[in-house]
């Protein structure tokens, strides 16, 4: 199919000057100057890159006017698995309600079993409501959604690293390494998702990081600006983005709960809540987390996707403004499910086991503030905890899951050694 004038004007300056290096720096962008100072003042130029292979056709919609104006088209390219899907599964029904139009490109197949699980087995509801829901591979994402879409907005909520967003082209071997029979392998992405986007004229661009990233701090909780860990692949995608679009931002969510999530975290404290055993935990019980409701998640992606203006350049701690203690958490966990609790404290090197493994949360105060949101969106949390895990305990008792046969293994060790 063959090119607009806009998309190949976009595609002809992509393979032109995309990131281009040679007698000059590329420009950075002024949001990427502001959120991360050290790695621009660290930037320096790079030899010449080879110019990327091809891109995907794409026609392009002309952007409003004004910033922000009027109903958009919205691109959600969704994870196949973790946690995170829930959240473009609810981002999709709140951005219809408010009258976008929205697509859902899944990762993988939609014959595969993975589909068969929530959120995925519940894409009726999002098809019911207009959404385009497809599956494809997100390095070629013009394949997925077909040469003739186009969006306004795009949200990755799937990237983890460069190799999951970026363009990479590896030129051929040397001809002596040819010649002496060295097998060298070249990767090429055919135009991962911020790339293609960028090509596409795409006027924003949201990302789904990572709270993880944060280092460890003495003063919690982490709020927006505090150190994060230069090697984290979220981290990456983060600047990369950052350095493509004016208008952008990031989203670095925690630990979550709501219907559809397939990935544990409240049910495995139901898991023994309602079969009278004891509930491991490791320390005291006192560390300090956030767990938010997905919609609270959805909801402040979609602010701002309704203000991108506000939103640009902007990182957000994607979290509730409540905190919970383990202990606090088992507590409501067991008054969700109508019992009373038995907690064990126990400390995993004495012990002998790995807590990472032992138990579903970070064995740390690990707890960020969205401060940001409150300030710039005017997002405010809707997560009530005691009854939201009455809300899960329903749908947990409804699953069977609670008569099913379970082994505690490394329970049971913990139990044995207390």
């Amino acid at each position: 199919m063959a090119f607009s004038s806009t998309a190949a004007a976009a595609s002809t300056a992509f393979v032109s000057g995309h990131r281009r290096r040679g007698g000059a720096c590329h420009l950075l962008s002024s949001s990427f100057l502001i959120a991360f100072p050290r790695a621009a003042a660290e930037r320096r130029c790079g030899a010449a890159a080879a110019a990327p292979r091809r891109v995907g056709a794409v026609t392009v919609r002309a952007q409003a006017a004004a910033a922000g104006a009027g109903k958009k088209s919205v691109l959600i390219v969704n994870t196949n698995g973790g946690g995170h899907a829930v959240i473009g599964f609810y981002l999709a029904k709140d951005l219809l309600a408010a009258g976008h139009a929205v697509t859902v490109l899944t990762v993988g197949d939609e014959g595969s079993d993975k589909m068969k699980k929530p959120p995925f087995s519940r894409f009726s509801e999002l098809t019911s409501a207009g959404a385009t829901t497809v599956w494809g591979d997100p390095a070629d994402v013009g394949a997925a959604v077909g040469g003739g879409a186009s969006f306004d907005v795009v949200l990755d909520n799937n990237g983890k690293d460069l190799d999951a967003v970026k363009y990479y082209y590896s030129p051929p071997p040397p001809l002596a390494s040819l010649r002496a029979g060295v097998r060298v392998l070249t990767k090429v992405f055919d135009v991962p998702v911020v790339d293609w986007a960028k090509a596409a004229g795409v006027a924003q661009f949201l990302f789904v990081s990572s709270a993880g990233i944060y280092t460890p701090s003495e003063e919690p909780p982490h709020v927006e600006g505090d150190a994060v860990k230069e090697s984290a692949g979220h981290v990456g995608v983060e600047k990369y983005i950052a350095e493509q679009f004016g208008s952008w931002a990031s989203f670095r969510p925690q630990y979550m709960i709501g219907s559809g999530n397939n990935k544990d975290c409240e049910e495995w404290f139901f898991d023994r809540i309602v079969r009278g055993r004891p509930v491991p935990i490791p320390g005291s019980g006192m560390q300090v987390t956030n767990i938010s409701h997905v919609r609270d998640l959805a909801s402040m992606l979609a602010l701002a996707v309704e203000s991108p203006g506000a939103a640009a350049g902007r990182i957000f701690n994607c979290v509730s403004d409540r905190a919970v203690t383990f202990n606090g958490l088992v507590k409501m966990c067991a008054a969700a499910a109508g019992a009373q609790p038995e907690i064990l404290h126990y400390d995993p090197a004495a012990v002998g086991v790995d807590a990472k493994k032992a138990f579903p949360f970070r064995n740390m105060h690990f707890y960020a503030e969205p401060r940001a949101a409150k300030e710039v969106l005017g997002w405010r949390s809707s997560t009530n905890l005691p009854e939201d895990l009455k809300e899960r305990f329903a749908e947990y008792a409804s699953s069977g899951r609670g008569q099913k046969e379970m082994s505690f293994d490394l329970d049971d060790k913990i139990i044995a050694a207390a």
